[in-house]
Parts: C-alpha cells; sequence; structure tokens
C-alpha cells in the first residue's frame, strides 16, 4: 500500500524513481565527481555511488551559487539526479533547481524525509501538490 508525506509545495515536474538516502548534506560543488556522475568526497556517507537518475534525500543543502549553477550543468549534459529531496533547502539551490528544471521539494509535516524514506524505494514526487508517495519499498 502507497505511503504517501505532504511537503512544501517545490518545484519542478512530477516525477518517479529510486530513492538514494542518506542522513548527510548536500553540496554540488564539493561532494560530487560531476564528471563521472558519482559522489567523490570521501568523508560523504554517499561516497562512489552514482546520482545520476536517482532521486537524492538528504538533510539539506550546503554551499552557494556554485552549486546552483551545477547542478544547471550536470543537467545539461544528462549527469543530474532526477529530483533531490530535503528536509530543509535553502534559496540558492531552490534557484539552481528551477534554473535546472530539476525536481525539488522539503519541509515534511511527518519530520526528516531521511528518516522516512529508504534507499531502493521507488517513489513518486508531486512538487505542485506537495506531496511524495512511496510506491514500494526497496
Amino acid at each position: 500500500m502507497p505511503i504517501v508525506l505532504k511537503c512544501h509545495r517545490g518545484i519542478g515536474p512530477a516525477v518517479t524513481g529510486t530513492a538514494l538516502v542518506a542522513d548527510d548534506n548536500f553540496s554540488a560543488r564539493y561532494d560530487l565527481d560531476r564528471l563521472k556522475g558519482i559522489f567523490s568526497r570521501p568523508a560523504h556517507k554517499l561516497h562512489g555511488q552514482s546520482y545520476v537518475g536517482k532521486v537524492l534525500v538528504l538533510v539539506t543543502a550546503k554551499g552557494g551559487v556554485a552549486s546552483a549553477w551545477m547542478l544547471h550543468e550536470m543537467a545539461s549534459r544528462g549527469l543530474a539526479p532526477k529530483a533531490i529531496v530535503f528536509d530543509r533547502t535553502n534559496t540558492i539551490l531552490a534557484q539552481g533547481a528551477a534554473f535546472a528544471d530539476l525536481t525539488l521539494v522539503d519541509r515534511f509535516e511527518a519530520g526528516d524525509p531521511t528518516r522516512l524514506i529508504r534507499t531502493g524505494d521507488e517513489i513518486e514526487i508531486d512538487p505542485a501538490e506537495g506531496r511524495v508517495t512511496i510506491l514500494n519499498r526497496g
């Protein structure tokens, strides 16, 4: 049975994808190898894993303007995540997601999404409705 999670209305198109979850933060500038499509910072909990085409579920964004334009650059080369789900994001990364036409949501009624969603879960994100549905547990 699907599990519906309510969140703040977000950015981007509705998408369905496989979750990649970590109780960690996100910087497109410092955490990723944007040419290989993997988490490259050794201290990151997703180190060595591919983010391409995944729904990233993380605690918050870190960094500034560089992370925002890097999302657009990654999307233009087909090496972007399918969507990003945060507990809380910042305005700079929200602007970057909008610029990249990347789906982004945050602020869940039930709490931190890194505790609600598991790696491998198939999830549907409807940013216009402020809803994330866990379709199948991974």
